[in-house]
């Protein structure tokens, strides 16, 4: 995101930027608000429809089995707490932010970014589910798919599900969407989470009871843009890559489609979150070679067109 706001706000600095997952979209009214939810639960549906399912089906047992102490005692040895929970949101949350961050980190090679995980850890997520027999408990096959996120190398002997540290660093995340990055968000009833809504005042009440702060809502939009970017960026902008992997829930606010000839969107139907980015690897599919190559190629034109210019002043 901010590699092609850099390049469209300072191009005299920078002569050219790659944006890859930049959801540079995901503002205002510009993109669906549901589409981030949806991404997510197709990744899921995409391998198998019982795992989509099933993941759906667990938050309802959750808050009906949480609602109660003995509930929340047996829910907790479930999911090995290693203090027993006073809430099922916890215990929601926890699944939440696994399954969420598996569809974003979905690479096809091992890899670390998040947490140590497999080769297309979604359809590992789905075969965990897929084994159990049937009339198993939901909520031992979420918790057995969740672990893989948690727990892949198996070192964890309990989980923190209250007041544990913040490995992802999403604290500063918060701080940023309740003061400028205000990506309005919702879950539909086609999605495998529970629906709930977004409300512009109630978003700015929370972030001032929590933060002490009201968001800019469009402070971003009025800042860079994003409304009829095809048609604003071709008149004056140049020089940049939007790269994005469909598999990635942040693509659905990315740009997905060349606005010009320098404005190029490069898309891969299996690719992650910036998995461009990450280093190569001898079992890289094709097609990500294929995407860093043309990036390359882009780049090198960008030095040489500025070379030739500054060699004619």
């Amino acid at each position: 995101v901010l590699a092609s706001w850099f390049r469209l706000k300072y191009p005299h600095v920078a002569m050219g930027a790659v944006a890859s997952s930049a959801p540079i979209l995901q503002f205002d009214d510009i993109t669906p608000w549901s589409s981030f939810y949806d991404a997510v639960s197709q990744d899921f549906k995409s391998e198998s429809l019982n795992c989509f399912r099933v993941i759906k089906a667990v938050w309802d047992v959750l808050d009906d089995r949480g609602s109660n102490h003995t509930g929340l005692l047996e829910l907790s040895k479930t999911f090995r707490a290693c203090k027993t929970v006073q809430s099922a949101d916890s215990l929601s949350n926890w699944l939440w932010n696994a399954f969420t961050y598996t569809a974003m980190v979905d690479y096809p090679t091992p890899a670390n970014f998040m947490m140590n995980l497999p080769a297309y850890p979604v359809k590992e997520m789905c075969k965990i589910i897929d084994s159990f027999p049937v009339g198993a408990d939901v909520i031992d096959k979420a918790f057995a798919a969740a672990s893989l996120y948690y727990n892949y190398s198996g070192d964890q002997k309990c989980f923190e599900m209250e007041g544990g540290d913040d490995p992802h660093g999403l604290d500063g995340w918060g701080w940023q969407a309740c003061t400028e990055m205000v990506m309005p968000m919702i879950v539909s009833n086609e999605s495998m989470f529970p629906p709930f809504s977004f409300s512009y005042e109630n978003n700015s009440e929370g972030c001032l009871a929590y933060y002490g702060v009201r968001p800019r809502i469009h402070w971003i939009t009025t800042e860079y843009g994003g409304h009829k970017i095809d048609k604003v960026l071709k008149r004056f902008g140049s020089n940049i890559i939007f790269s994005n992997g469909m598999r990635d829930p942040w693509s659905r606010g990315g740009v997905l489609k060349n606005i010009s000839s320098s404005i190029i969107a490069l898309v891969t139907e299996n690719g992650a979150h910036h998995l461009d980015f990450r280093s190569a690897t001898k079992d890289d599919p094709e097609w990500v070679v294929e995407q860093r190559r043309q990036e390359v190629e882009i780049i090198h034109g960008w030095i040489d067109q500025y070379n030739k210019d500054i060699a004619q002043m």
